[in-house]
């Protein structure tokens, strides 16, 4: 058994896990959303100011968005070690899925954090 041979490990946990907890945060957001008071047709930007402006809904979404980019880029990873023969095609597809994990977390993390209608 080599060093470092973990990863694979906790990485399948991290999947169970982290789709566990996504199953209640979705579910959790989809009803305040969709079934709460007129459902979508309260949805504005007052709404998502008011919304973002409580530090457990910043931590429910920040959580929620942090957990899918995770749990669904640990996905793409595994399809691509599965799919892929060379190690340089699998080598340039983890780097660009590394990429656009970090763009999103951090463009997602920055609208949730600063969301402002400049009223």
């Amino acid at each position: 058994m080599r060093k470092g041979g973990n990863f694979e490990k906790y990485a399948w946990l991290f999947m169970r896990f982290s789709g566990i907890v996504l199953i209640f945060l979705v579910i959790g957001h989809m009803a305040i959303m969709l079934t709460w008071d007129t459902g979508v047709h309260r949805i504005s930007s007052e709404f998502v100011t008011q919304r973002w402006s409580s530090p457990f809904w910043q931590i429910w979404d920040l959580t929620m968005l942090w957990l899918a980019q995770l749990h669904g880029g640990n996905g793409v990873r595994t399809v691509i070690g599965d799919y892929t023969r060379k190690d340089s095609t699998r080598f340039w597809l983890n780097v660009l899925l590394a990429v656009s994990m970090i763009l999103t977390l951090a463009l997602g993390s920055y609208a949730l954090l600063t969301f402002n209608t400049g009223s």
